[in-house]
């Protein structure tokens, strides 16, 4: 008994399988995801600066040339494939092109042609990221350490940052609120200032990243000009060093608050007024018991275990780290909870911080500025 054979599918309705499939495929990824954001994936964040306005158009226009080049070698791919493909009765190999003078100079001159237009268009916006004001708003020097970021204020007339007082200081509190403060509508020039390694001044929705290099021979500091539009007051954007900086750098993080230049001029004025005032007098009398020496360098402890009596004692703490550097000793009972909270000291600088009786038992001692810097104090 003899069956009629079934015939096999063309290659053509293999292809137009395989393409209805992965359009099929295409379309539901982006009903079970929300259709907009899948887009919005393929795009840097909205640039919340002048200067990221310009590098995000300058994102557009390249990747606008992308998708034009893919569309058009995928197009002709698929038309390759379905026009040259193989049909019953090929057996000869189809007439080869050895040759073509029209063709190479397309295939040549096209690629140049885009590759100048992009070489034209991103110097162009180089230099617009570049350009500085010659009479900024506002000057800050911007200091990464290992591992926190201290913003300096500085007088708008300042011409050497190196040797320039700064009218008052903002640390950023590590991985906490607060940090950099900057005016909306006004030009903020930044130094940017590194008193170790290589770290990196990065806020995403700036779209700008410029490294912090330590001086070396003299070098000078990379610096920029940063414009915030006047219609983002009351914004806070999150910063970060973007360089591996060491152990501590996932925890190098700052906030960058935006304001009305009136609420930035009166945020300013109260600055001004605490880092002036006159600084609240020393702890009347050194606790008593002995003293215990502790040093930081190289952000950690000299020890990790001591041992004081329960009848009280003191601290001297002796910041030896690199120059700008912020570290204290704080005390935590064992729930976590700060019993004593001393204040920060910015190295070089020898403080004493004065404990007063605390029950017997163990605690842990602990630097607030990095968390990482830790040791065992036992009370007994």
């Amino acid at each position: 008994m003899s069956t009629t054979p079934r015939s096999r599918p063309s290659a053509f309705a293999i292809v137009g399988w395989i393409v209805a499939a992965v359009v099929l495929a295409g379309l539901a990824v982006l009903v079970v995801l929300n259709a907009t954001s899948f887009w919005n994936s393929f795009f840097p964040p909205q640039a919340k600066s002048v200067q990221g306005q310009a590098i995000r158009n300058l994102y557009d226009i390249v990747f606008a040339i992308a998708v034009v080049i893919f569309l058009i070698v995928e197009g002709l791919i698929i038309w390759t494939v379905l026009r040259y493909r193989r049909k019953p009765g090929d057996d000869e190999l189809p007439p080869q092109t050895h040759g073509n003078n029209l063709a190479e100079i397309t295939w040549t001159l096209i690629p140049t042609v885009i590759v100048i237009f992009m070489f034209v268009i991103s110097l162009q916006t180089l230099n617009s990221v570049d350009a500085t004001s010659a009479h900024p708003n506002l000057k800050v020097r911007a200091v990464a350490g290992q591992f926190q970021w201290s913003f300096d204020y500085l007088p708008a007339s300042a011409t050497a940052p190196d040797s320039t007082k700064p009218l008052f200081t903002i640390n950023a509190p590590t991985g906490a609120e607060g940090g950099l403060v900057l005016p909306a509508g006004e030009t903020t020039h930044l130094f940017l200032r590194s008193p170790d390694v290589i770290h990196a001044f990065y806020v995403p929705q700036f779209l700008f990243k410029r490294d912090v290099v330590p001086h070396l021979n003299g070098e000078p500091d990379n610096e920029f000009d940063l414009d915030i539009p006047a219609g983002d007051a009351g914004q806070t954007y999150r910063g970060q060093c973007a360089e591996l900086c060491g152990v501590g750098h996932r925890i190098m993080v700052f906030e960058v608050h935006v304001l009305a230049p009136d609420a930035f001029q009166a945020w300013v004025a109260k600055q001004q007024a605490a880092a002036s005032a006159t600084p609240p007098p020393a702890p009347s009398g050194a606790a008593a018991g002995p003293s215990i020496p502790i040093t930081a360098q190289g952000v950690k402890f000299d020890q990790t275990a001591i041992t004081a009596p329960a009848t009280g004692f003191t601290i001297h703490f002796d910041n030896k780290d690199a120059p700008g550097t912020p570290h204290d000793v704080d005390i935590l009972d064992a729930s976590g909870a700060k019993v004593v909270d001393n204040n920060v000291i910015t190295a070089p600088a020898v403080v004493d911080y004065p404990i007063k009786p605390l029950p017997a038992g163990t605690y842990k001692f602990q630097c607030s500025v990095h968390p990482t810097m830790t040791g065992t104090l036992t009370v007994q």
